[in-house]
């Protein structure tokens, strides 16, 4: 989906790692949200309230998902999914565009 109708989206940013990481949380009539960001070049850990699943709209990361040892790269078209209260690793490569979903 490319676009998205009927929602709301709530003004103020979130901001993290010193403005590297940005985002707006878009919210639906039903109750659900998503987050739209971006990611400048970098090395990121996040933690999770939710389940998320992360899409890439543009750029490339490398990312360590919680109980790997392995790093996966994800480009434009890729995404991934992390379960709720766990963390997980970036190594942003190029600045990144992306859409996050919760669940």
């Amino acid at each position: 989906m490319s676009n998205f109708e009927n929602v709301t989206v709530v003004k103020a940013a979130n901001i993290y790692f010193d403005g590297k990481v940005t985002s707006r949380v878009v919210q639906f009539a039903d109750g659900s949200k998503k987050t739209l960001g971006i990611m400048m070049p970098g090395d990121y850990e996040f933690g999770t309230d939710d389940n998320e699943l992360m899409e890439i709209q543009a750029g490339e990361m490398e990312v360590l998902l919680p109980g790997e040892s392995e790093w996966q790269t994800f480009t434009k078209g890729t995404s991934f999914e992390v379960p709720k209260n766990s963390s997980f690793k970036l190594q942003v490569k190029e600045v990144t565009d992306y859409c996050c979903s919760y669940w």
